[in-house]
């Protein structure tokens, strides 16, 4: 039986790009789905990395350094955080196929370009063949907003996040994983996995 796989990113993330690397050469059909981190933080109450100081400053450091590890090209955009919404629609509008996930975190992530202005994006959108009225359409738009509510639905809390069946994996450095419990469903079924699942929590922080 084909496990149905799911891969939610947005191009604000750069280990959503060195994680695509990964989920991109995978010989199953994985279905790539644009989503919008900054909703999926206000809607379980979370901050992201690189709004915290601190944690910013240590997550570029160590994005960098993983994608020299991995033999991934890097260079960071001129800002970040930085709007995503266009780049996220344009991924949409053109489809949600690899190509444009490819050239819209190569444009990003590889080259180093901006996404947040009209001008950035116009050359982008050349090459992706996708017209600017194209980010302002209804159906567009509607369609960002229901992959950020099945992506919640699923359980993701976070991108990247390879879903596979009903199991969500977080992360870059969660993509072995993924493919263990995607080659061997029971790695999810042993007792110990099975209790830290429903681990009782010993103490909450006061809000």
């Amino acid at each position: 039986m084909t496990v149905p796989l799911r891969w939610y990113f947005d191009f604000i993330s750069p280990f959503s790009y060195l994680h695509w690397q990964k989920v991109k050469a995978m010989p199953q059909r994985v279905e790539p789905v644009p989503v919008v981190f900054g909703a999926l933080l206000s809607a379980l109450g979370q901050k992201g990395p690189a709004e915290i100081p601190g944690k910013r400053e240590f997550t570029y450091r160590h994005v960098l350094w993983q994608a020299r590890a991995e033999g991934v090209p890097m260079r960071f955009p001129p800002s970040h955080p930085f709007n995503p919404l266009a780049a996220l629609r344009a991924c949409i509008a053109a489809g949600s196929d690899a190509a444009a996930v490819d050239a819209i975190f190569d444009w990003i992530w590889r080259d180093g370009r901006a996404v947040d202005s009209d001008a950035a994006m116009a050359p982008l959108l050349a090459q992706l063949g996708v017209a600017p009225e194209a980010l302002s359409a209804a159906d567009v738009k509607a369609a960002l907003r229901a992959n950020t509510e099945a992506a919640l639905a699923a359980g993701v809390f976070g991108v990247p996040t390879l879903q596979v069946g009903d199991a969500v994996f977080w992360g870059n450095d969660a993509h072995a994983f993924a493919l263990a419990a995607l080659h061997d469903a029971t790695v999810l079924d042993d007792a110990e996995m099975q209790r830290v699942s429903s681990l009782p929590i010993g103490i909450s922080r006061l809000p």
